[in-house]
């Protein structure tokens, strides 16, 4: 959120001064738009119509220049070089950033072969150098793999989405689409699955709690009628003959 706010504030300044001069004075704002270390998007300038007005003048090729820092890349700059104007040192450092997320848009990992190629860097060490002050200039994040030759991205500023990158973002969130789709339906498999599991343990439960206590009442039932056998079962009352109450005589026949 917070990046999105420091690019914001520098393109709503350049604007509003474009919707207000015409000529070489607006020429002077896409400069300094081009210029502008905080500014990497440029939509809406180029929606500006007297911005758009320069198509038909002799200042058209800044209006061209202002596209492709839109949604060119340094290569694409190199083969229009001859009818776009001349670019100064911190434009075309700039335009070699915009051309690292471009990059990075299409693969995370970077090799160093590539990017020699796409901003035309001459050797490793200048190129090291320059995907450095990118980050630097926090307009990527990301870690030099020096012993492999690539550049690992974290993060980039975002640049204009143009017409052809539509479909793209389109295809891009139907792929999502599509996967959170299968993670949800393997997640509601795994629910099924689980709860299927466990009324399985809670009828075995049941069926041991039942055992049990099958069991504990026929122990109970085993050792009532043991008990009851016993006393049943014990010695009677036997009369004893030859006593007579107290003070009684006994005579010999």
């Amino acid at each position: 959120m917070s990046q999105e706010k420091v690019i914001e504030k520098p393109l709503q300044q350049f604007v509003v001064q474009a919707q207000k001069l015409e000529g070489d004075s607006l020429v002077e704002v896409i400069k300094q738009a081009l210029d502008c270390v905080d500014t990497f998007v440029f939509a809406e300038l180029l929606e500006c119509p007297n911005v758009i007005a320069l198509e038909t003048t002799p200042h058209a090729p800044y209006l061209h220049a202002l596209r492709m820092f839109s949604q060119g890349t340094y290569l694409d700059y190199l083969d229009k070089k001859e009818y776009l104007p001349e670019l100064s040192e911190p434009q075309k450092k700039k335009l070699q950033y915009l051309t690292i997320v471009t990059l990075a848009n299409k693969m995370k990992r970077i090799p160093y072969d590539v990017l020699l190629k796409e901003l035309d860097v001459d050797n490793v060490r200048d190129l090291e150098d320059l995907i450095i002050e990118a980050i630097y200039s926090n307009v990527v994040s990301g870690e030099l793999d020096q012993q492999s030759d690539y550049l690992e991205v974290d993060w980039t500023v975002g640049r204009d989405v143009g017409s052809n990158d539509i479909d793209n973002m389109i295809g891009t969130l139907q792929q999502w689409c599509d996967s959170c789709e299968n993670v949800l339906s393997t997640v509601q498999a795994r629910i099924v699955d689980a709860n299927r599991t466990k009324q399985d343990v809670l009828k075995h439960r049941a069926a041991v709690d039942n055992e049990v206590a099958s069991v504990k009442k026929a122990i109970r039932t085993q050792i009532q009628d043991e008990e009851m056998s016993v006393d049943t079962s014990g010695p009677t009352k036997k009369s004893v003959k030859g006593i007579k109450p107290s003070g009684a005589k006994f005579w010999n026949k």
